[in-house]
């Protein structure tokens, strides 16, 4: 691939990218339902549970130590912790009761509970940019590499139940968890955005 080639790649990506950005600023939280994802979540605290109930630990512990660059989702640096991933509650409909990823904090050689995050690849035939307990989803964006196949473009939310954010509780990335001293710590580049499927 020539330099052309890519500076063309990046200005396609930048100029799709900025419209397919979530509108800025968050609606206030639908705080019952919240409560309820918490207490349905609790006993996840154990990851072998989580196990036991079909979520899959992805083994990196994610971190990002520079803001996403123009045309790529704009996180800031902070972690997302270790993602334990649950395929079959893969869709093109979030259920606000089964996030699709439990997000796990290393401890003094544990995993503790941190957050939880709803995975909405557009291979689901995802129409729109799903919104739950009054939230836009970020995206979408390209796979997380070298996690995610990079062509594993996809909508995501995060939500921070168990570890206070404190840019607030539904930011991709939380500068409270910590992936240091972690075997698999991952410093990962923030993802390309992709263009918004059409209907």
């Amino acid at each position: 691939m020539t330099k052309r080639t890519t500076a063309l790649g990046i200005a396609i990506a930048v100029s799709l990218g900025t419209a397919a950005r979530p509108p800025h600023g968050r609606d206030e939280p639908d705080n019952r339902a919240l409560d309820r994802l918490r207490e349905a979540l609790q006993k996840y605290q154990d990851p072998v549970v989580a196990i036991h109930d079909g979520y899959f630990s992805t083994l990196g512990c994610v971190e990002f130590e520079r803001p996403g660059e123009p045309g790529h989702v704009p996180y800031q640096p902070g972690a997302m912790g270790v993602h334990f991933l649950n395929v079959q509650a893969i869709g093109p409909v979030p259920d606000p009761n089964r996030p699709q990823v439990l997000l796990y904090e290393p401890h003094g050689g544990k995993l503790r509970l941190v957050g939880a995050e709803w995975f909405v690849p557009l291979a689901t035939g995802v129409k729109e940019r799903p919104r739950l307990l009054n939230q836009p989803f970020d995206g979408p964006m390209q796979g997380h590499h070298p996690l995610m196949p990079l062509d594993m473009s996809h909508y995501d939310l995060h939500v921070w139940l168990f570890k206070p954010n404190p840019r607030g509780m539904f930011e991709p990335t939380n500068p409270a968890v910590k992936c240091a001293g972690y075997a698999y710590r991952m410093v990962e580049e923030a993802p390309l955005l992709v263009p918004e499927p059409r209907p």
